[in-house]
């Protein structure tokens, strides 16, 4: 068990950072903002790695960026000083640390104090993180990811001032395993390690907004939310953390006659449509059939028999009884018209998939009773 100290734990990356640290078996040593020189002394000497994570970039005083972003970085370095070989230093700077203004330069000193720690023999690691995104990142403050995923999640507008501007991304936890990783390697003292967290994503802002307005849209529409790549998941998971916490639950339109009840669940371009029906004793679903699209039948509660011919006449009537309990799938193959009874005494629930999305201009279904 390696022992790690996380600056800035309560932060957004901190806590990830520590959590991921926790899970995976080390025992994490935090240090907040309001905690005290002493303690800070006490557990940098208990420590064997140390995670700069504290800082700040947008303070109602600009002279705390120096004071917060530096002047602590330097009291680590002092800190560590003391023993040797002393923790491994990592500092999570900003690829803002190349620009001239108060924040990268407050970073650029950061990185300056610990490659003189590094100078003096000690061991240090710097990662220049981008902009980072992901749950838990504070909106309405300096992450336009946020602020719009936090905004689109409750309805409110997207404020866009440079839609072409490219924004280059990581996801914290891929920052978080970034870290943690650095736990079994090779840290040789002397030098300053330079690090990066993979992989980085490139988004343009007006393409930021068009996402994750598609990500609120898709419950009003049953649509899938577009996540077929890990980029666009992330971002989607990003976007449901900032949901209301009333927010959670939404309602399915219902279509209801005599036979039950049915709503459409999720249907997706390239992945095709999900269905759900509630059937009462007695009633039957389909007699129909199609010459494309495909469907799937699962009984998730009660009793029934899916029926099957052949539309050219030429096969006798085939059945297949379904029932809740058995998990079984049954697949419905083009040109057999089809139905599914409720033979039980209470309702026949079904999930539907088909092949493509319903499509009332031309649904590929044609009536015949089996």
């Amino acid at each position: 068990m390696t022992r790690a100290l996380v600056t800035g734990a309560a932060g957004f990356i901190g806590r990830c950072v520590a959590d991921l640290l926790a899970r995976e078996g080390h025992d994490v040593l935090n240090f907040g903002a309001n905690e005290g020189p002493d303690l800070l002394a006490q557990r940098v000497s208990e420590a064997e790695f140390v995670f700069h994570l504290a800082g700040v970039n947008r303070p109602s005083d600009a002279g705390d960026l120096g004071r917060d972003n530096a002047k602590l970085t330097e009291e680590l370095c002092e800190l560590a000083d003391r023993t040797r070989p002393g923790p491994v230093l990592v500092l999570a700077s900003s690829t803002q640390a190349l620009l001239d203004n108060p924040y990268g330069v407050s970073k650029r000193h950061a990185e300056l104090a610990v490659e003189q720690f590094a100078k003096r023999g000690g061991r240090a690691v710097i990662f220049r993180l981008p902009n980072v995104f992901g749950p838990g990142c504070r909106p309405n403050y300096n992450s336009v990811v946020a602020t719009f995923a936090h905004n689109s999640a409750r309805g409110l507008p997207l404020e866009i001032n440079n839609p072409g501007r490219e924004l280059t991304l990581v996801y914290v936890h891929d920052v978080a395993r970034a870290m943690a990783d650095l736990m079994t390697g090779a840290h040789p003292p002397g030098r300053v390690q330079s690090e990066e967290v993979l992989p980085v994503n490139r988004i343009t802002v007006q393409d930021l907004a068009t996402t994750f307005d598609g990500f609120r849209r898709s419950r009003e529409t049953a649509s899938v939310p577009a996540v077929s790549h890990d980029f666009e998941r992330k971002l989607y998971a990003t976007y449901l953390s900032y949901l209301d916490s009333d927010d959670f639950a939404y309602t399915l339109v219902k279509v209801s006659d005599d036979r039950g009840s049915l709503a459409e669940f999720l249907k997706s371009p390239t992945a095709g449509q999900l269905f759900v029906s509630r059937t009462r004793p007695g009633a039957v679903r389909g007699n129909h059939y199609h010459h494309t699209k495909t469907e799937k039948f699962f009984v998730v509660e009660g009793e029934g028999i899916v029926r099957f011919r052949r539309v050219d006449g030429t096969g006798e009537v085939l059945e297949y009884p379904v029932s809740g309990t058995d998990f079984r799938v049954v697949d419905i193959p083009p040109d057999y018209t089809h139905s599914i009874e409720n033979v039980g005494s209470g309702e026949l629930v079904v999930i539907f998939w088909a092949s493509e999305i319903f499509d009332s201009e031309s649904p590929d279904t044609y009536a015949l009773k089996v």
